[in-house]
């Protein structure tokens, strides 16, 4: 997001510049997409976070409708920047460094207010790095702070200690017939602090075994005495092979206080470790009450997030 033009205000129904050109994404548009938000990123961290396989697993959902939810802004042949709107409430956009100062970003936070409404949406919301021009922009428009998000890391040469399994438990890769158990185990968790419409099985395949460069050994699950289910991890290695991240963690609600997380945890980073990664991150939020587990684990704070979010009704 760009910083906010003089003029700019909550109630100004903006333009874009002139020359610049709309139009839905499409799926092929994803590189393009990916190339701007690493520009972003860059341009707001420092680091990269983003990966292309990280969009082209979303567009793979069966629910997602990528020509009714989003919007690509063109410079001629260049994407310069971008909104998307997924299920319900999360927003995702980018604006690129190079355009930022024209108002585009004003542009696109009215239009995602508009699709959002004209489809049912109550609320919507974006994750931005706290302090970045995005974020300015967007409480100069009145969007509001929902939660805060971490990123933590797990320091190189750093090791999360061991916790033992009740008796009788193992941590395995997941098979065929654990993908459904393990997606309600995952459901079930986040839904206790997010509110959402439940995901359906479909999207969680498609996201997940679907994503470009999955392998079996990325989804861990933690199984009891019967070989059932209880708590997920699903552990992904950046397109550089340096990073381990545990893109989604969950334990059972019946099964917690046990150890179950933290032995997932070592156990991710490990394989991690041994497909060559040398640093392990995962992300948290305020909602889940987590970050001091994750700290209390030898975890470090490596950047902060803030979702921030317009209420449409």
């Amino acid at each position: 997001m760009p910083e906010a033009t003089p003029d700019a205000t909550p109630d100004a129904k903006p333009v874009l510049p002139e020359g610049l050109t709309t139009r839905p994404l499409q799926k092929s548009d994803a590189g393009a997409v990916h190339r701007l938000m690493v520009a972003q990123e860059l341009e707001d961290t420092g680091q990269v976070a983003i990966e292309e396989a990280d969009i082209v697993a979303d567009w793979a959902k069966p629910s997602h409708d990528l020509e009714a939810r989003s919007v690509g802004v063109w410079d001629a042949d260049t994407l310069v920047a971008y909104a998307e709107l997924m299920g319900a409430d999360r927003a995702d956009t980018a604006v690129l460094p190079s355009h930022r100062g024209r108002g585009i970003g004003t542009w696109l936070a009215h239009w995602l207010q508009d699709r959002g409404r004209s489809l049912g949406s109550t609320v919507v919301g974006m994750p931005m790095p706290q302090g970045s021009a995005g974020d300015r922009l967007m409480e100069q428009l009145g969007f509001h702070v929902r939660w805060t998000s971490w990123v933590l890391r797990l320091p190189e040469g750093a090791t999360i200690p061991e916790r033992d399994l009740p008796d009788g438990y193992a941590i395995r890769t997941a098979r065929p017939d654990d993908l459904r158990p393990a997606h309600d185990v995952l459901e079930d968790a986040f839904l206790e602090w997010s509110v959402r419409e439940r995901e359906p099985y479909d999207d969680f395949e498609a996201a997940t075994l679907g994503r470009p460069g999955f392998e079996p050994w990325n989804l861990r699950v933690a199984v009891d005495g019967r070989d059932e289910v209880v708590g997920v991890s699903l552990v992904l290695v950046s397109d550089d092979g340096a990073t381990a991240y545990v893109s989604r963690l969950a334990v059972r609600r019946d099964q917690r206080n046990r150890g179950i997380a933290q032995a997932l945890l070592v156990d991710s980073f490990a394989r991690g470790r041994e497909h060559g990664t040398r640093t392990c991150e995962l992300s948290t939020d305020s909602r889940t009450g987590a970050l001091p587990m994750y700290e209390r684990v030898g975890m470090v704070v490596d950047h902060v997030w803030v979702n921030r979010a317009m209420d449409l009704t």
